[in-house]
């Protein structure tokens, strides 16, 4: 078998099931009674331990299969769960996600696990059994047993109980070097009987002579004889381990017996349901094919060349003024952007992609801090672009961490002011028009202005006058300062000045803006905004001269004519007064060095933009209209150009130059 072409497969796939697992094994914790959650644990285990074993990864194998050892002790009521146990689990899928990502990357998948291993098979040989073990010590013989007994079976035991004999449930095992075991068996049945009458076995009689049986067996005996020479006579015979003898009472058993049978009705029905549930997907993932990544890509880039030559041709129909040409074009522009819908919606990925890693994530930042966590995700459904989520994760962890870290307070800081001692911290995605909004809030400390203030003019960020007139947006903004931190100690989680900088960069490049709100006490919320898609944009084509400009309509408030006499001057800035704000002018002409070819009139073109709360006005030549525009990047050796966030093809066979309006605004 050609292992190579399901390699794309078994990766996606291992990561399906181990972020199951995760998702699992959080609710487990929160729920540790629910045998569901366990099973579910186990048959995601399960699947992952029987790929990794088809495809040639036996240390992942190795590793998925003792932690599946345990699982199906706690699903067999062997093994109670705790929160030591959960620990080594959780490392477990730990390591497991390490070496699924190692041979993703081109490795063998293979890591140093034995210490994990040995810890693994400890708590499943009963080293970690002290609480099951106690609980089972309580267990009367009917709660233990698991003999079935029927309605004859019953009549001559409580007929035996009549007349004076006793009913002992007993429980044999034999020693694990035993070589005979149906021989064994059959000596013990031999003392039983010499004994009393065996009214029951489990295993049943012929299991017991094929040796289907692991090395206990049940037996139910009635008989005249003490508990003391029953256990005496059967442990001459040789390979006995253990012997248990216990009292046999009918009343108990009928009742243990009734909410057995109640609780196997609704393992009956459970069954059944899952079953369905089971179905209804399959017959739901029938109807979904899984499409390599690249294939997309190449589809996008053909489509991206359909929308250049789309603009061409109706810009010849323009031209040639031919009336079918022209009922042709609009016919095809109508197809296209169907299809431009089509293509798009194909490349959209949940964000849950990105969300999912962030419960294991706050769990584990959570013990490292000593701090308690509810971490409530919301619109986890909300889709983005597949390019788009590729480069969100990373940020959203650095919020979450300062959230963590510098937001909630410590559970006895927490009391002290009246609050829970857990502290929420709320992750919300959701739609508005062409954007997609990521909130990320916390009940915790909020940012203390004062702080921010004297650090920011301490590091020469800003003067104590400018402080003076800042709005507090403005100064919660300074946290994003590449350097800036206001961390008293450095730790694993921040402090070290990086973090909140790369995200504003990050954000930015993807043509979004992130805003901060703050209310100290009461807690904080970083607002992401972020465009659906990066590939196919609208833009206000503007003229510079001879030269021609894309501005991303996103960013754009409205475009104004000025005349030049309602322009100002502050502080050597040209300014205009508009709709009551003071907006600086940018002239494009200048930041883009174009050469003058046109004479100067007495109006300008502006182009007003926006950056969160900021605002700016683009001084431009003309403006040539609405298109949607394939964005292009420069390439590796045009990275560094300011205020140029790409290039397009126009249909005439021009390039624009699209503009980074975040960038123009300071």
């Amino acid at each position: 078998m050609e292992i190579d072409q399901y390699l794309g497969v078994f990766i996606e796939e291992s990561k399906e099931h181990l972020q199951s697992l995760n998702q699992h094994l959080l609710e487990l914790e929160k729920q540790p009674e629910d045998i569901g959650l366990v099973n579910e644990i186990f048959r995601s285990a399960h699947t992952l331990k029987g790929m990794s074993a088809t495809m040639g990864y036996q240390d992942l194998a190795n590793l998925t299969h003792q932690m599946e050892n345990v699982l199906d002790a706690i699903r067999n009521h062997q093994l109670t769960i705790n929160p030591d146990i959960l620990d080594i689990v959780f490392e477990a899928v730990d390591n497991l996600e390490e070496m699924v990502l190692d041979i993703e990357s081109g490795g063998a998948g293979t890591k140093e696990v034995t210490e994990l291993v040995r810890q693994l098979e400890a708590i499943e040989s009963g080293e970690a059994l002290h609480q099951s073990n106690a609980a089972a010590e309580h267990k009367t013989p009917e709660e233990e047993s698991s003999l079935l007994l029927d309605e004859f079976e019953l009549a001559v035991l409580r007929e035996s109980e009549e007349k004076g004999f006793q009913n002992f449930y007993t429980k044999v095992t034999l020693r694990e070097d035993c070589m005979l075991k149906a021989a064994r068996v059959y000596m013990v049945f031999e003392v039983l009987e010499s004994l009393g009458e065996v009214v029951k076995s489990n295993p049943d009689v012929s299991q017991l002579e094929d040796e289907a049986f692991d090395l206990t067996f049940e037996v139910l005996l009635v008989t005249k004889e003490p508990k003391e020479l029953i256990e005496e006579k059967i442990l001459k015979v040789s390979e006995i381990d253990a012997v248990s003898i216990q009292n046999f009472f009918i009343d108990t058993y009928k009742h243990v017996q009734d909410a057995a049978n109640e609780e196997t009705a609704a393992a009956v029905m459970e069954e059944k349901t899952e079953a369905m549930t089971t179905e209804k997907k399959a017959q739901q993932s029938n109807k979904t094919i899984r499409v390599n990544i690249e294939r997309l890509d190449i589809l996008m880039n053909l489509f991206e060349e359909l929308v250049i030559d789309r603009g061409r041709l109706e810009q010849i129909a323009e031209e040639v003024k031919h009336p079918e040409l022209h009922e042709t074009v609009e016919r095809m522009a109508r197809i296209s952007g169907d299809l431009q819908s089509i293509v798009l919606t194909m490349r959209m990925v949940s964000i849950d992609q990105v969300f999912n890693r962030f419960p294991r994530m706050v769990r584990q930042l959570a013990k490292d801090l000593g701090k308690k966590i509810d971490l409530q995700i919301e619109g986890a459904e909300t889709e983005l672009d597949r390019t788009v989520i590729d480069e969100i994760g990373d940020p959203l962890v650095h919020l979450i961490r300062n959230s963590l870290d510098h937001g909630i307070e410590t559970p006895e800081v927490r009391r002290g002011l009246g609050k829970p001692e857990t502290g929420t911290i709320k992750l919300k995605a959701y739609h508005s028009g062409n954007h997609v909004f990521i909130d990320i809030s916390d009940d915790g400390a909020g940012i203390n202005r004062k702080k921010i203030t004297d650090k920011a003019i301490n590091n020469g960020l800003i003067t104590k006058e400018q402080a003076a007139i800042m709005n507090d947006n403005q100064i919660f903004g300074l946290i994003m300062e590449s350097g800036f931190s206001t961390a008293e100690t450095i730790s694993d989680i921040s402090g070290r000045g990086v973090g909140l900088d790369v995200v504003r960069n990050t954000i930015e490049s993807l043509g979004g803006t992130i805003t901060i709100s703050s209310e100290e006490g009461k807690g904080s919320m970083f607002s992401i905004e972020l465009p659906l898609t990066l590939s196919i944009i609208s833009v206000l084509l503007v003229e510079i001269q001879k030269e021609k400009y894309a501005v991303p309509l996103s960013s754009i408030i409205e475009t104004a004519i000025i005349p030049k006499s309602d322009i100002m001057h502050v502080h050597n800035q040209a300014v205009i007064d508009f709709r009551g704000r003071v907006v600086p002018l940018v002239s494009l002409k200048d930041v883009f060095q174009v050469p003058n070819v046109y004479e100067e009139t007495d109006y300008y073109s502006v182009v007003i933009i926006k950056k969160g709360d900021k605002s700016a006005g683009l001084i431009v030549d003309g403006f040539i209209g609405q298109q949607e525009i394939v964005l292009k990047s420069l390439g590796n050796y045009l990275t560094e150009i300011f205020a140029i966030s790409g290039a397009t093809i126009l249909g005439d066979g021009q390039v624009a130059l699209i503009i980074d309006s975040n960038a123009l605004i300071k």
